[in-house]
């Protein structure tokens, strides 16, 4: 029984003193307990023909042969990247099929889901609540924040859903997830709000509530819904040792779900914005060291140069404010920055040498935008690689465990079956040379796949901190 219900079994209230207005309230709710039932159900039966399944299906792939485990082979590292030797030919298995969640944003057909639920798909199909089912257009996805953007044309007006505030609600609040966990259609949950601003080391730019509302496998992409019926969060990802629901739920905050399907929908893809500093965590003994009171902001360690930032922030600056919102942390001002039209003139509140003043930045385009090597559909093809990367700063140096003697350009996502992805590159890989080039920016790198000759070309990539060649094709 979980501690919610078991209020209905608690002595009277009226024992209580310093918040009568609360015991009233609880007491009202003890003496009329369906009256709380049907107002959920109501809010179910408003939201749930909004709230769709998600069919992603894939080709064909390479099936490993039963006994054949490459990670035992001899040859098994060579077998990933190159493929198997003649006579050695792996079979092929069937069409793969993934379920997941979503809900319809505007009447038009625009749906949200989770990128990981339609990553690598070959068609995604849409099935409504009433069972009837449309293929789907991917709008646009990002990875960084797990986020999807589809569109269905049904024919007529489809019931939607609005977004409500994930900054206005309180830890505590009930909140109800509706899905399809294990193709389970239509299924709903209930719990509370357990924690906000959950950072899981899903990249910089998400941020999640915490939920006890039970989520499985099939929930990625569904709405969570405030008491409302407003969508306060897509639900993402679980902390599970069994693979089930153990009460550790994670939706992406509304506030930037928000923002990010805005973006997609105008152009298919997410335009950052990019302040152009390195920062870290002001700890303690930092704080002391550097006179203030409280360990409270984003400590600059580093202004690129020629960045927004150059010019108006100093090494050692404390970030403690943009545009009005608070910087508690580090993890806060990625977010802010990254959601933030370019082209805007933003207020920061800096600390400096311990008085607080402001400084005013215009807000440039992040530089992971320069750095994806794909091609625009109506130019010639060129090389690429098929992967996202940024500079290596010093935050990211602490996030994937490399020295200041590492350079390099820092990998933050693969596309599926990419020229990366074959040659067994992953996230957080520093690539460093490629061919005899330097690849120390996201410029560089680029500069280094124009004019490279050789096919397969070796790449020298630092992993945790270890060196190691692969042979990647870039033709």
């Amino acid at each position: 029984m979980s501690f919610r219900k078991s209020n209905r079994l608690m002595p009277p209230l009226t024992r209580w003193t310093g918040a009568p207005a609360l015991g009233a309230a609880l007491i009202a709710a003890t003496a009329l307990p369906g009256h709380a039932d049907e107002a959920l159900a109501d809010l179910v039966e408003e939201v749930a023909p909004s709230v769709v399944t998600i069919v992603a299906k894939q080709d064909k792939a390479p099936a490993t042969p039963r006994g054949f485990d490459p990670e035992r082979h001899p040859f098994g590292e060579f077998f990933r990247q190159f493929g198997a030797p003649e006579g050695f030919d792996l079979p092929q298995q069937g069409p793969r099929q993934g379920l997941g969640s979503g809900f319809i944003l505007d009447e038009a057909g625009y749906i949200v889901t989770n990128h990981h639920v339609v990553d690598g798909a070959n068609t995604v199909t849409v099935r409504l609540n009433d069972d009837r089912s449309f293929e789907a257009e991917v709008i646009g996805t990002d990875p960084l924040t797990d986020i999807a953007l589809l569109r269905i044309d049904a024919g007529h007006t489809l019931p939607a859903v609005e977004f409500g505030d994930s900054d206005a609600i309180r830890v505590g609040e009930d909140v109800v997830a509706v899905g399809n966990p294990f193709g389970l259609s239509s299924t709903v949950t209930t719990g509370i709000v357990s924690a906000k601003g959950r950072n899981i080391s899903e990249g910089p730019y998400a941020e999640f509530l915490q939920t006890d509302a039970a989520i499985n496998k099939g929930n990625s992409g569904g709405p969570l819904f405030n008491m409302e019926g407003e969508v306060v969060g897509v639900n993402s990802a679980i902390y599970s040792p069994t693979g089930g629901s153990v009460g550790l739920g994670f939706a992406v905050t509304s506030n930037i779900v928000e923002t990010i399907v805005a973006d997609l929908r105008d152009d298919g893809q997410v335009d950052r914005g990019w302040l152009g500093v390195s920062i870290q965590n002001l700890n303690p003994d930092i704080a002391a060291a550097m006179g203030l009171g409280k360990a409270t902001g984003a400590l600059v360690s580093d202004v690129v140069a020629d960045s927004p930032a150059d010019g108006a922030l100093k090494s050692g600056d404390v970030i403690v404010a943009f545009d009005g919102k608070d910087v508690t942390s580090s993890a806060d001002l990625p977010r802010l920055v990254g959601t933030t039209k370019i082209g805007t003139e933003s207020t920061l509140k800096v600390l400096r040498n311990g008085q607080e003043q402001e400084v005013t930045v215009t807000i440039g385009a992040h530089q992971l935008a320069s750095a994806d090597l794909g091609q625009p559909a109506d130019e010639a093809p060129a090389t690429t690689l098929g992967v996202t990367v940024a500079p290596l700063t010093e935050t990211a140096r602490a996030e994937i465990g490399v020295g200041d003697e590492v350079t390099g350009v820092v990998v933050m996502s693969l596309e599926p079956d990419s020229p990366a992805a074959k040659a067994g590159l992953k996230r957080g890989d520093v690539i460093v040379k490629l061919g005899a080039q330097e690849t120390d920016s996201p410029k560089a790198l680029k500069a280094a796949l124009q004019s490279e000759k050789t096919d397969p070309a070796l790449m020298l990539i630092n992993r945790g901190g270890s060196q190691i060649f692969v042979a990647v094709e870039i033709a």
